[in-house]
């Protein structure tokens, strides 16, 4: 008999690409499939190997290009320096839109955050980030916070890998 978990039925979409940070990708990968959720990733391409800040691998399961956002639930945004590239992809904008326009959840961790800056969704948002990003936040009309973890409606945000327990348990809490 299996039992029920906590987030049976609920689909995760994940970015993935160069230099992501390790940890902000695979806690929560492993976290929310064990609480119950499917997890995609998705990078520039499907099925290529992306390496990690610290080397650990992460193939993508699809391409970026055509993911359809009323498939998944919530959206998560690791952090890293691959942030900073992917927020340059229209696609990577309008998926980001459409979550947020859609009032589902949209979750960003240290540089993650600068993914929903980009796509022009944190207007008035309560969030927090790395300190690196804390202006960036606050021009794009974020109000930033310092603390573990900030939830304002469907937006989850975090600082840094220190902040994952707090973080997946915030994400996992808003469904």
């Amino acid at each position: 008999m299996t039992a029920h978990k906590l987030l049976d039925g609920k689909s995760i979409l994940c970015f993935v690409g160069d230099a992501y940070e390790d940890l902000e990708l695979w806690y929560p990968k492993l976290r929310l499939i064990e609480a119950g959720a499917s997890f995609l990733t998705v990078g520039p391409e499907a099925g290529i190997c992306y390496r990690g800040k610290n080397g650990y691998p992460c193939t993508s399961d699809a391409a970026i290009r055509g993911t359809r956002t009323e498939n998944f639930d919530g959206l998560i945004c690791a952090g890293g320096w691959m942030p900073d590239k992917l927020r340059r992809d229209p696609e990577v904008l309008r998926i980001t839109q459409e979550f947020a326009a859609s009032g589902k959840l949209i979750a960003a961790i240290c540089h993650g955050g600068w993914i929903p800056i980009s796509a022009k969704v944190y207007e008035g948002v309560r969030v927090t980030g790395s300190p690196g990003i804390k202006d960036d936040l606050i021009n794009a009309g974020a109000i930033f916070e310092d603390k573990a973890v900030v939830v304002d409606r469907h937006f989850v945000s975090s600082r840094k890998p220190d902040d994952l327990p707090d973080f997946c348990r915030e994400i996992i809490r808003l469904f």
